[in-house]
């Protein structure tokens, strides 16, 4: 009886492991549904860099993003109306994206996309604002340069330009 008792015991403690480590693996990234196409990855893009004022990103999710070596720019206009581009890493935009003080939700509009053997471009027409549902507070233009490496897609590089009165999108692409 000691004996069956000490193997139950056995196989009752290897089954807690054995759903703990699948549990924790349910939470590793990449997740299929984000790199396995060019719609999964846009919008894991979009949801990654979304939530409320205060609550620190995905980060761990956007790097199973991205490619290692990927670069991120951001381009605008200055205070004296002077073109600027900041060129980054991908863990230098999370340093300096930071936790927001304010809600911030990204969401596309618009997309058209350009795709040629294991490339592709993706140019996407977004809006944000700072609840979820309200109202519009910014909108601009991303572009995505992505690569698939023959079993996912990676973000190699994005940059974005804001829409200002100087700098209006376009009606095509909204």
């Amino acid at each position: 009886m000691k004996k069956n008792l000490l193997k139950l015991l056995a196989l009752s403690l290897f089954l807690c492991f054995a759903t703990n480590a699948q549990e924790s693996n349910k939470n590793k990234y990449p997740l299929k549904e984000d790199v396995t196409t060019i719609d999964g990855i846009i919008k894991a893009y979009y949801d990654v860099i979304s939530g409320p004022a205060g609550a620190p990103r995905n980060w761990e999710r956007d790097k199973s993003l991205h490619h290692p070596n990927a670069l991120i720019s951001v381009t605008g206009k200055d205070k004296d109306n002077k073109p600027f581009i900041m060129v980054q890493s991908l863990p230098d935009y999370h340093k300096s994206f930071g936790i927001p003080k304010t809600g911030f939700w990204e969401y596309e509009i618009k997309r058209e996309i350009q795709e040629f053997g294991n490339i592709a471009h993706v140019w996407t027409t977004y809006e944000t604002r700072q609840e979820q549902n309200g109202p519009v507070t910014e909108r601009g233009i991303n572009s995505i340069q992505l690569y698939h490496d023959g079993h996912r897609w990676w973000i190699l590089s994005w940059m974005f330009d804001s829409e200002r009165n100087d700098n209006p999108i376009p009606e095509k692409y909204q």
